[in-house]
């Protein structure tokens, strides 16, 4: 059994590795690695923003979503666009092709072999964090989270716990694992109160892209059923 992804389940859905915002390609050393090591939450966070303070940028993503009551997972892989503030441009591409979009205002969800989109206000789906529009704009990160910086076995990475200043069914806990040289958000893993998990892997991040606003608004193709979404 397969299931339909929408923003409401990567809350299930979700929004970085390869070139440097500010051409950072230099292998690090062995002594600036136990640097690394010793930064606090502070300072990667500080980084982490820094990194992400070019006002666009566009991933490769994949994404598996599971469902823990019914023991389902899905998959699905595309491509996205982030542009601040809090505009977003999913296209996935397997296992059925989607596009969802918001101008940080409006969100469309596009489903061509269904003929269909389904229309909402982002801020009751992406808003306080949730959907992963962080990516957006990292800022959000300590507006709308309580942060704690896990200890991890896993190497080359810092891994920070992210828990919602405001509780709600849809969002519990979210874990980012982020690269201890590039700072790159690598993967992101939602939790919501029924301890559904959905990751996302973030690869081939290329920042400073010239994306337009037109990208992240979606005209409705003539013929197409229109619906509303729940909120």
């Amino acid at each position: 059994m397969r299931i339909k992804i929408i923003p409401v389940l990567f809350f299930m859905l979700l929004c970085f590795s390869t070139q440097a915002l500010h051409s950072q390609n230099s292998s690090p050393t062995a002594n600036s690695q136990a640097e690394e090591s010793d930064l606090s939450l502070s300072d990667i966070l500080n980084r982490v923003e820094h990194r992400y303070a070019a006002s666009s940028f566009s991933a490769d993503f994949f994404q598996a979503s599971t469902i823990k009551a019914m023991e389902i997972t899905d998959t699905a892989s595309g491509k996205a666009f982030f542009k601040h503030p809090g505009m977003m441009r999913w296209e996935y591409e397997k296992p059925d092709k989607q596009i969802i979009i918001t101008d940080s205002n409006t969100i469309w969800i596009y489903r061509p072999d269904d003929n269909q989109v389904m229309i909402g206000k982002s801020p009751s789906f992406f808003g306080d964090g949730k959907g992963a529009s962080f990516l957006a704009d990292m800022k959000l990160i300590r507006q709308k989270f309580s942060i704690t910086l896990e200890k991890t076995d896993r190497t080359g990475y810092h891994v920070l716990k992210l828990v919602p200043e405001e509780k709600g069914f849809d969002l519990a806990v979210v874990y980012l694992a982020i690269s201890t040289t590039t700072f790159n958000v690598d993967e992101i893993t939602i939790y919501n109160s029924y301890e559904d998990e959905t990751r996302i892997e973030l690869r081939n991040i290329q920042f400073r892209q010239k994306l337009t606003d037109a990208m992240f608004n979606f005209q409705i193709p003539q013929g197409v059923e229109v619906m509303q979404l729940e909120e």
